[in-house]
């Protein structure tokens, strides 16, 4: 009886011990709960913060654009107010140089990790990254009803959108007003004119053309208005299309010749291959009056306003002459678009990208740009404030033709070898037969299919 108790009380005793345990892990768990509870809350809170960043807060975008001087302050701007509008989004902007922004950008778009907004110039060089499935169609996300509809085509494939547009440009050749009156020099009608106007500044030891064609874009102006005064306004469709004439038409051989020409007479400075136009070596030329004229975008008002505005008074423009016998007028430009806006196929936030393409793509800015940065408005709705801005508008206006710049229209590679060939012609380093046939040949290869 004794042993039964005594093994009753040792059994309660061992349940007491446990009981106690028990409720101690019970109070331990508890406050360990408590301060995971705490902790969670936290936790809790901030994801309840990433949750409204989800929804438009603490946010960021990327952009670049090669934009400088009043269009530069013109998409800072634009930034601002989309921030203002979306409270929490912030935009990080990157401006870059014109050549190494378009190698950056190929880089990023093939590595995958692009910015969310890019600028671009339509054409060719944005149809690569929308056939490579990496750029958002956004007809649906813009009006595209208010954009010039020659402007918004350069960035419409398949009548599917991928950018917007903000500005357009002609390509006239600007001069120095006094230097003319000086020698008693007038705009030239015709391209022997023009020849007269380049032996005249020869002889007087000024630089006919001031160019910086380190670059190659800005030597390929000479190439695409020559060959249009020789062949017309046609002869790039067909050469392009693959319908009627190629680049190796007599047309383009003989605007080859003239390039090679004007090189022999002293028309363009020594060592022109290597200047590099993005720092300003060419303008210095102009500024300094050592040089008459520049053919070049009407961004070029743009760039004395910020570098020279003193220069301005001086700075007269002309339409570059038709050729005696050729298919051309003086009254085709050269011309393109530029910047169009567009979002990236992998952007985190594509509906923000778009609404930041709306506004870097709006009647204020273009209003900005055109006003302050000497560019022609691709938004419709726009007054023009500057006179000299409306001039070059009644140009593209009452322009019969306008040629869009081919190393934009041309895909990528093809407009590679024109920019190659006709720098080579400038160093007179081949001929104007094989240059064109290169051109020719790259275009079978690409084109032909």
């Amino acid at each position: 009886m004794k042993k039964k108790l005594m093994f009753l009380l040792v059994l309660v005793s061992l349940l007491f011990v446990v009981a106690c345990n028990s409720t101690s892990s019970g109070s331990d768990s508890e406050k360990d709960n408590t301060d995971s509870g705490q902790e969670t809350g936290s936790s809790s809170e901030n994801n309840s913060g990433e949750s409204k960043g989800d929804s438009g807060a603490d946010k960021t975008l990327t952009l670049w654009h090669i934009e400088t001087g009043p269009s530069e302050e013109a998409i800072n701007q634009a930034v601002e107010r989309f921030e203002e509008k979306n409270p929490g989004v912030t935009v990080e902007v990157s401006q870059i140089e014109n050549d190494p922004y378009k190698s950056k950008l190929s880089v990023a778009m093939g590595g995958g990790n692009p910015p969310d907004v890019f600028h671009s110039w339509g054409g060719g060089w944005l149809k690569q990254f929308v056939d490579a499935g990496q750029v958002r169609e956004i007809g649906n996300d813009i009006d595209t009803s208010i954009y010039n509809e020659a402007a918004l085509s350069v960035a419409t494939f398949d009548d599917k959108v991928y950018g917007a547009p903000v500005s357009m440009d002609v390509v006239p050749v600007f001069y120095n007003k006094d230097i003319f009156a000086k020698y008693d020099l007038e705009e030239p009608e015709t391209y022997d004119e023009l020849l007269t106007i380049v032996e005249t500044l020869e002889s007087n030891r000024i630089i006919p053309f001031t160019l910086a064609n380190q670059s190659k874009w800005t030597g390929s102006f000479y190439m695409m208005y020559l060959a249009e005064r020789f062949g017309g306004p046609e002869l790039f469709n067909e050469a392009f299309g693959r319908t009627g004439r190629g680049f190796d038409d007599e047309a383009y051989v003989k605007a080859a010749e003239k390039i090679q020409e004007l090189v022999k007479m002293n028309a363009f400075p020594d060592g022109v291959n290597g200047m590099n136009y993005d720092t300003g070596q060419s303008r210095q030329l102009l500024y300094a009056e050592k040089a008459g004229m520049q053919v070049m975008g009407g961004w070029l008002l743009n760039n004395v306003r910020d570098e020279m505005p003193e220069f301005e008074d001086k700075l007269g423009f002309f339409l570059f002459p038709a050729v005696d016998g050729g298919e051309g007028k003086k009254n085709h430009v050269v011309g393109g678009v530029s910047p169009v806006f567009s979002v990236t196929k992998s952007s985190e936030n594509p509906d923000l990208a778009a609404e930041l393409v709306k506004e870097l793509a709006s009647v204020e800015t273009a209003e900005y740009m055109s006003n302050k940065a000497g560019s022609i408005s691709a938004v419709n709705g726009v007054e023009y404030e500057d006179p000299y801005i409306q001039k070059m508008s009644d140009v593209l206006a009452n322009s019969e033709a306008m040629q869009t710049y081919y190393d934009q229209t041309l895909p990528p590679e093809l407009a590679q070898v024109h920019l190659d060939t006709t720098q080579a012609l400038f160093g007179l380093s081949m001929t104007p037969e094989e240059a064109v046939k290169k051109v020719e040949e790259k275009a079978k290869e690409l084109l032909d299919k």
